[in-house]
C-alpha cells in the first residue's frame, strides 16, 4: 500500500512536469526564432553605403589643374553660392544645398576616376559650379555681402547631413536653371534607360524669371557654317518651304526631332551646335535670318532652380520642393 502511494505521487509529479518542460522548450524556440528574425531584420536595415566617410571632398580647380581638399559643407558653401542667387527664398537655397550635397556624394561614389585623384571639379559644364568665399563676396555689392553669405551658410548648415536617396542609394540629383514650366525625362536628353526618380513634372511661376525666355538669331550662312562644323555633308535649300521643320516633341515640350535641310537631328544636338539655352524652341525664317525663340534654360532634368524659388514663394519648404522634382525618393541623414 505504501509503494502504491509513492508510485501515485511520482506519477502526479511527472504529469505536471511535462507541460512545464514543453512550454520551456517552446519558449526557448520562440525566443531563438525571434532573435534570429531580429538579426535578419537588422541586417536588412543596415545602410548600403557608409555615408559618414564622405566628410571631405577633393575638388579639382579646372583653371589651375590643382586639387584642394575641403570639408564637404565648406565645399557646399561655394557650390550653393555659385549655383543659385542669394536673393532666392531660403527654402529654395536649402533645397539647392541638399541637392548639391547629394550630387556630390553620387559623384564621389560613381565618378570612376574621371578626374583621377579628384572627386569632382568646379565647372558647371562638367560637374557643378563652385566659387571661393572671397570671390563670391567680391561679386556682391558691399552692403549685401554679409547678409547674402549668411543666407548661404544657413542653407547648408540647417540641412547638414541631408541627402536624397532612392532605394537606399544617393540619387544622381540633376538640376538646372529654368524648366520653362515642364521638366524633362533624362532619356530624351541623354538617351539610355533613364532614372526612375527623374520624371517630367510641371511648375507654375517660372515665366516670372529672366531665365524663362531668350532668342538667338543667325544669318543663313552662319547657320550653315555651324552645322557643317559637325556635319560636313550638311546641305540646305532655304527656298524650300519645309527646309527647317520640327517633327516631334518630348513629354517635356522640347524638340525631340527636327529636320534641317538633308539632316534629321535631335533638339538637344541643335541646342548644343547653336549654343541655345534650351531644346524648347520655335524657328522662324525671314529673308536673311533664322530666329530661334527659346523657352527655359538648361537641360531641363531634375530640379529647376527658378521653379524651386517659385514653390518656396508659395509656402513650400525644401522637402516639399525636393519631393516635387524627384519621384519616390527619401530625404535621409548621412
Amino acid at each position: 500500500m505504501k509503494k502504491i502511494f509513492i508510485y501515485y505521487i511520482l506519477l502526479i509529479l511527472i504529469c505536471f512536469s511535462i507541460p512545464i518542460i514543453f512550454t520551456s522548450n517552446f519558449s526557448n524556440k520562440e525566443t531563438s526564432k525571434k532573435t534570429s528574425e531580429n538579426k535578419v531584420q537588422n541586417q536588412i536595415e543596415e545602410p548600403i553605403y557608409n555615408y559618414s566617410k564622405y566628410g571631405t571632398v577633393k575638388l579639382l580647380h579646372t583653371k589651375t589643374n590643382k586639387i584642394e581638399e575641403l570639408d564637404i559643407d565648406r565645399y557646399l558653401y561655394g557650390v550653393v553660392s555659385a549655383e543659385m542667387p542669394a536673393s532666392f527664398e531660403e527654402e529654395a537655397l536649402k533645397a539647392q544645398a541638399v541637392v548639391a550635397r547629394t550630387y556630390t556624394i553620387y559623384k564621389i561614389i560613381n565618378n570612376g576616376g574621371k578626374h583621377k585623384d579628384a572627386d569632382i571639379c568646379d565647372s558647371s559644364l562638367c560637374c557643378q559650379a563652385w566659387i571661393s568665399e572671397e570671390d563670391r563676396k567680391n561679386k556682391w555689392d558691399e552692403d549685401e555681402r554679409e547678409e547674402n553669405w549668411n543666407k548661404i551658410l544657413n542653407a547648408v548648415n540647417s540641412t547638414k547631413g541631408k541627402i536624397i536617396t532612392y532605394n537606399g542609394k544617393p540619387i544622381n540629383a540633376f538640376f538646372h536653371s529654368n524648366s520653362g514650366g515642364e521638366t524633362e525625362a533624362p532619356i530624351d536628353v541623354w538617351g539610355g534607360s533613364g532614372y526612375p526618380y527623374l520624371q517630367s513634372v510641371s511648375t507654375s511661376g517660372e515665366d516670372a524669371y529672366s531665365q524663362y525666355s531668350s532668342e538667338a538669331e543667325f544669318t543663313k550662312s552662319e547657320l550653315e557654317e555651324k552645322i557643317k562644323e559637325i556635319h560636313s555633308n550638311f546641305k540646305i535649300d532655304f527656298k524650300e518651304k519645309d527646309c527647317i521643320k520640327i517633327e516631334e516633341y518630348t513629354d517635356g515640350n522640347r524638340v525631340k526631332k527636327i529636320k534641317i535641310g538633308n539632316l534629321e537631328l535631335s533638339g538637344v544636338e541643335v541646342r548644343n551646335i547653336l549654343g541655345l539655352k534650351s531644346a524648347n524652341f520655335e524657328v522662324t525664317i525671314s529673308d536673311e535670318k533664322i530666329k530661334f525663340k527659346v523657352i527655359g534654360y538648361g537641360h531641363g532634368v531634375g530640379m529647376s532652380q527658378t521653379g524651386a524659388d517659385s514653390l518656396a514663394k508659395e509656402g513650400k519648404n525644401y522637402e516639399d520642393i525636393i519631393h516635387h522634382y524627384y519621384t519616390n525618393v527619401e530625404i535621409e541623414n548621412i
